[in-house]
């Protein structure tokens, strides 16, 4: 598809779906703008479990971190190493960037998903309004063939709208998911970090 044939492809979709088309086409770019986002801040696999990350990198110290977790164990890490006092705090204070960055653009991916279909039917309520009023003047069925074909375009944003919502339902899913177990692992690296820190003072 050439350039001037996917500009006059646009076009048709904007005539067809009326005023609603400009902001479901805003929404679809901002609901995939934060699902790349979201994707390609959690994108690195855990390939351990946190135990055995916070052993390899006991061990380990200079290997380079990908995953959110492992990067927060690194830092987590260094503040025990300086042995600070009220470790939780400190480590609540550094893990808080982590926990922020992981629940960016959640609550817009959100709120798209449930304005698009909400925006395509209010575009297919306008639409039944215009074909029956043009059907009281037979100005729609004399140039476009009737009723169905008003009807027809005015279910066409009802389409786009979920056409947006329903594959953003799934991406945000499964982001959800993913961040719901990042979540569990940094609160476990805070536990075990504090925990082995309390054995020590003890033994002592």
């Amino acid at each position: 598809m050439s350039f001037a044939e996917l500009t006059i492809w646009i076009k048709e979709l904007f005539v067809a779906g009326g005023m609603v088309m400009t902001p479901l086409m805003i929404c679809t770019l901002l609901l995939w703008y934060g699902v790349g986002y979201r994707f390609w801040i959690m994108k690195e696999p855990k390939l351990m479990g946190v135990r055995d990350m916070l052993k390899f990198y006991q061990q380990h110290g200079d290997k380079p971190a990908q995953h959110i977790v492992a990067q927060a164990i690194k830092k987590g890490l260094t503040l025990k190493q300086k042995r600070v006092s009220n470790l939780r705090r400190h480590l609540d204070e550094a893990f808080y960037g982590y926990e922020r960055e992981i629940v960016k653009f959640a609550s817009l991916i959100r709120v798209i998903v449930l304005i698009a279909p909400l925006l395509g039917l209010l575009g297919t309520v306008s639409g039944m309004i215009e074909t029956f009023q043009s059907l009281s003047t037979m100005t729609l069925h004399s140039q476009t063939g009737g009723v169905a074909g008003g009807i027809a375009e005015a279910l066409f944003t009802t389409q786009m709208g979920l056409t947006v919502a329903v594959p953003g339902l799934i991406a945000n899913s499964l982001l959800n998911r993913k961040q719901h177990q990042i979540e569990k692992d940094l609160t476990q690296v805070k536990d075990l970090l504090c925990h082995k820190t309390e054995l020590i003072k003890q033994e002592k």
